[in-house]
């Protein structure tokens, strides 16, 4: 388990999160083009239903 308190190694701000930061633009533009992608099947399906 981590310890806690100062043990002198850690500068705030000094952590690479460039993986972080890759993973949520990548996951965001999941969700937008999932999104799109649900309405464009939305309104097809509106347009070319039938009775």
């Amino acid at each position: 388990m981590a310890a806690h308190g100062n043990s002198g190694d850690y500068q705030s701000g000094s952590m690479d999160i460039s993986q972080h930061v890759k993973a949520w633009n990548g996951f965001t533009a999941f969700v937008k083009w999932s999104t799109i992608g649900i309405i464009l099947i939305m309104a097809f399906l509106a347009v070319f239903r039938t009775h």
